[in-house]
């Protein structure tokens, strides 16, 4: 055995001489190097040695700063560059006119910062907050630090650090709680009635427009920016609403948890650093103090929530609910006013655009298939809810997808599985407390558990979310009645009138057990978010149709050959089908003969799909039950329309007239 020592400068157990031997026999470990000295000390020198004396230095020698330095354009189109400490100080008086008190001409004292990292980085300078200028109170001692723009990965620090029920999920995603409420509150929904909204707002009987008075409103705001102001930090966004760079929308969010920022960090769209250099004032602003209730002795209050939009000061304020979706719908609320405000349309709708360009549009309240129909790995996802159409066609309004979790699973929505993953928001959902794996099909907290995520999570989403004018507009209905065809043809006034409608049929359970079909109405497919008369909406609709020749097209994914309990739902394969004609343009050229009662265009054929579904008289086999059915579904749309043929468009009412031959004729 050679026992020869190697020349690598490697360690080696040497036995050949006296020294080798350590205590108790032992053989003594020797380092071999025949570049060095004998008296060389041993030391590794395979790093240098950190430059930091603390830990703390440490700490913050871990973190690369990352502040914009992309330069303002000036007034001749020229980029001047100011100052990193201009702009901060252009920031924070931005940020606390936002913060200002109505008792106070300024905002709060404030400085940029987590409050946990005092002296990381943060710099308090006199003129970098601003002190009230009335009356001294506790608040005006003290320094409100806030968080502006953070990063997903921030957010889930400091949600994990300060708000109980926040935890990674396995899959990555943030699962956090809204607390007591799991869901919207239309009923505490108010809008300003001023000389703004007087008369460009739908109100009185059907409308979701519950007035309140600007004092009201100032009341309620006072009291959520006290609170806001009293916490040691709050969270600042400042995003876009509208993909459509003409017609954009600058939004300022001011919120107590970072689960509430990320999730609008996730459904409005992120700005650039350049973007956000150039931010400036905001064209709106929310104030979301959640957690906080309002005074339910405060006029117009009947409970401890308020979500209160005044349109003439562009603010909205959210008091008593935590619930995230609150904003994300009161911003579709106020797209609904001032998009109509530039004859720009403003849809609850689904979107997608097929390789060649083609553009459809889906409408369809909750159970119809409007996201499965509209999500279609053939064609690109321009958006799965909001939207707009401009002059230049259509745009998504927001930067995320907030989806339904409750039973999901990977086979059924593969999308939507994949897509919850870092940067997500589950709301609400349950999980195991050892694997953090989430059980999407247990309601324990609510049924409404949900995902909140960024667009481009989805594989074929279209980015900018922007296409050209819409070929095809799609209304979908759940009919459980199943009276309606798979499938018609619709005029631009049948159009009109089923968009304004907004029908589809849930199936409710007695309390004997006996199942029978339930009619909803939602005006737009969206009543609890328009704002203005339904009519306006649908006549701007029928407008931009026949300007760009598109087809509507009323989609049944209900019951056939019976009501719900006797008759089959549609196959979705059917549906499919349809769905793919009418985007390929081979429906437009089919032979088409009209329905009775409803006066709907129906298809004779449709490639694989059988003929005889096409009309549904042919799939009942008690021909007068049918009849019988489909005279109470007419009365019921005859009565749901009733509240909207009292408002007349333009000059003289034919246009309501026009809308209103459009329904069932019996």
């Amino acid at each position: 055995m050679d026992n020869k020592a190697p020349d690598n400068g490697e360690f080696s157990f040497a036995s050949n001489t006296p020294r080798s031997t350590g205590r108790k026999g032992l053989p003594k470990i020797q380092t071999q190097d025949h570049n060095k000295k004998a008296n060389d000390v041993c030391h590794d020198d395979s790093g240098t040695p950190v430059k930091a004396k603390t830990i703390d230095e440490l700490h913050s020698l871990q973190r690369k700063k990352s502040a914009p330095t992309t330069p303002i354009k000036g007034a001749q189109g020229a980029f001047n560059a100011i100052s990193e400490e201009e702009r901060q100080k252009q920031q924070l008086q931005s940020i606390s006119t936002s913060l200002a008190s109505l008792m106070r001409e300024t905002g709060p004292k404030l400085v940029k910062g987590d409050p946990a990292r005092k002296g990381e980085g943060q710099q308090i300078a006199h003129h970098h907050h601003y002190t009230p200028t009335i009356s001294a109170s506790d608040s005006s001692l003290k320094f409100t630090h806030y968080l502006h723009n953070l990063s997903p990965a921030e957010l889930y620090e400091q949600a994990i650090k300060s708000e109980k029920g926040s935890f990674i999920a396995s899959s990555g995603a943030l699962a956090t709680l809204s607390g007591a409420k799991t869901g919207r509150s239309p009923r505490d929904k108010r809008v300003v009635r001023d000389e703004t909204t007087e008369d460009d707002l739908w109100w009185g009987k059907g409308s979701p427009n519950i007035e309140m008075d600007e004092h009201t409103f100032m009341v309620n705001r006072e009291r959520a920016v006290d609170y806001l102001n009293s916490l040691d930090k709050v969270f600042i966004n400042d995003q876009f609403l509208n993909w459509d760079p003409e017609h954009r929308i600058k939004v300022r969010i001011v919120s107590a948890r970072a689960y509430h920022s990320l999730f609008m960090h996730n459904m409005c769209i992120r700005p650039t650093p350049e973007e956000l250099e150039n931010f400036g004032t905001p064209d709106f602003t929310i104030y979301n103090a959640g957690q906080f209730p309002c005074n339910r002795y405060t006029h117009y209050m009947t409970s401890s929530t308020s979500i209160d939009i005044n349109l003439a000061r562009k603010e909205m304020v959210i008091l008593g609910t935590q619930y995230a979706g609150e904003m994300k719908k009161g911003l579709f609320g106020v797209m609904h006013y001032l998009m109509p405000k530039r004859q720009i349309l403003s849809l609850h709708s689904g979107c997608n655009m097929g390789k060649d360009g083609d553009v459809a549009l889906f409408f369809g309240l909750s159970g119809t298939g409007k996201t499965t129909l509209s999500t279609d790995h053939n064609r690109y996802l321009i958006g799965d809810d909001e939207h707009c159409w401009s002059e230049n066609g259509v745009s998504n309004i927001e930067g995320g997808c907030y989806a339904k979790c409750i039973d999901l699973s990977r086979e059924k929505e593969p999308d939507i599985w994949n897509a919850i993953k870092f940067g997500t928001v589950l709301e609400n959902v349950v999980f195991d407390e050892h694997t953090r794996e989430v059980d999407y099909m247990d309601s324990s907290v609510t049924e409404n558990t949900r995902a909140a995520y960024p667009i481009e999570y989805i594989p074929n989403a279209k980015i900018p979310c922007v296409g050209p004018h819409p070929k095809n507009i799609i209304l979908l209905a759940c009919d459980a009645f199943g009276v309606l065809p798979p499938v018609s043809k619709l005029s631009l006034a049948q159009t009109m009138y089923h968009f304004i409608s907004g029908y589809t049929a849930l199936v409710a359970g007695t309390e004997d057990g006996i199942k029978e079909p339930q009619a909803t109405f939602s005006a737009c497919f969206g009543a609890a978010f328009i704002m203005m008369h339904p009519t306006r909406y649908a006549a701007m609709l029928s407008e931009k149709m026949q300007k760009h020749g598109a087809t509507g097209w009323l989609v049944n994914t209900g019951w056939s050959g019976g009501s719900y309990g006797s008759g089959k739902r549609i196959k979705l394969a059917y549906t499919r089908r349809i769905i793919d004609a009418i985007h390929s343009g081979s429906l437009l050229n089919a032979s088409y003969k009209k329905t009775e009662v409803f006066g709907l265009e129906i298809p004779t054929e449709i490639e694989g799909v059988p003929s005889e579904i096409l009309d549904p008289v042919n799939t009942w086999t008690d021909k007068n039950a049918y009849k019988d059915t489909q005279l109470k579904l007419a009365g019921l749309f005859k009565n749901n329309f009733a509240v909207f043929t009292n408002y007349k468009i333009g000059k003289n009412s034919m246009l309501t007239e026009e809308i209103l031959a459009a329904g069932p004729n019996y």
